[in-house]
């Protein structure tokens, strides 16, 4: 007896209430907020340095009765900034519009996925200006790494804070890690130890900060693919297996040392989400019979003062 089967009664369509991609959290990335942010007008320019060491002297005499004062003054010098523009886009054809099913939206997905692209080259951008070698000061690797029996996280934290301030007057206020590192810690013995009668919940970044003495702990959890379009995805962290330890200004201002700063430029549109002049924008290419959706930002990445920063280099396995 023919009986109707389930192809029959049901034809598969799409679901309009949810669908799949691989998008990262902003929270992932900390290139924008690991440096205060300096809004700025001109694609290129010079700011003022001052010396440090006349700033750290003393210069201050005993005056006789009658007599001038001692006398004494500072060095100054400027440094710069050139702020790149970097840009993406994503078309959007007219047949594909046309076509295109619930919950399908061209316009919206092509926004969030130049979106995420931005995030990963600011990212890269940034790890390869500080979060590395030959940068900083100090460079170090634990003599016992991290991940190894026997280490000791918190003493090597605590010696590079001291060696910054040994040599700027400042107590570093960041810590700067990638995940690799922060998984390290978060089981560390070191940090276990300090909540284990306290609390019971899992070590968090806020509470590494705390035991560390740093009013913050960025993780960097971002990942990029490394492999061209078509071949065999390649993912790797973007932070390796490092941690950088810094003074980060609060905020920017006049006289107002950091271990970096990121400038900025607003020639291109308002400041966005991202921690940049970002524009985003929709135009038409009549040639292509096709919408272009583009992104745009401006930034620059720069080394204020070396000395405020301690560099851990593979401080785990």
């Amino acid at each position: 007896m023919p009986q109707p089967t389930q192809n029959d009664v049901h034809v598969d369509a799409i679901l309009t209430n949810m669908s799949i991609a691989f998008m990262q959290e902003a929270d992932n990335f900390v290139a924008s907020r690991a440096f205060p942010s300096v809004p700025v007008q001109k694609q290129s320019d010079k700011f003022f340095t001052y010396t440090q060491a006349d700033f750290f002297r003393d210069n201050v005499q005993p005056r006789a009765d009658g007599t001038e004062s001692a006398g004494s003054g500072y060095g100054l010098s400027t440094g710069s900034y050139s702020a790149l523009v970097y840009a993406l886009h994503k078309d959007i054809g007219d047949q594909v519009r046309a076509n295109s099913d619930a919950p399908l939206s061209p316009d919206m997905d092509a926004t969030r996925y130049l979106t995420q692209q931005m995030l990963i080259k600011q990212e890269v951008d940034w790890a390869s200006s500080y979060f590395t070698t030959s940068v900083w000061d100090t460079d170090s690797t634990p003599g016992t790494l991290w991940s190894a029996s026997g280490s000791t996280p918190i003493t090597d934290i605590q010696a590079g804070i001291n060696t910054v301030l040994s040599a700027t007057g400042y107590t570093p206020n960041t810590l700067v890690m990638s995940y690799a590192v922060f998984s390290i810690l978060k089981n560390h013995s070191d940090f276990v130890d300090r909540f284990k009668y306290t609390t019971s919940d899992s070590i968090t970044a806020d509470l590494i900060a705390k035991v560390c003495g740093v009013d913050r702990v960025l993780v960097m959890r971002g990942i990029k693919n490394s492999a061209n379009e078509g071949a065999s995805a390649t993912y790797a962290q973007i932070g390796d297996k490092d941690a950088l330890l810094v003074y980060s200004a609060p905020a920017p201002g006049l006289m107002a040392p950091s271990g970096g700063y990121n400038f900025l430029w607003t020639g291109l549109a308002q400041s966005g989400g991202l921690g940049t002049s970002t524009a985003m924008s929709r135009f038409r290419m009549d040639q292509l019979r096709a919408d272009r959706i583009e992104i745009e930002s401006a930034w620059a990445f720069n080394v204020i003062a070396s000395s405020l920063g301690y560099f851990f280099s593979n401080a785990v396995a």
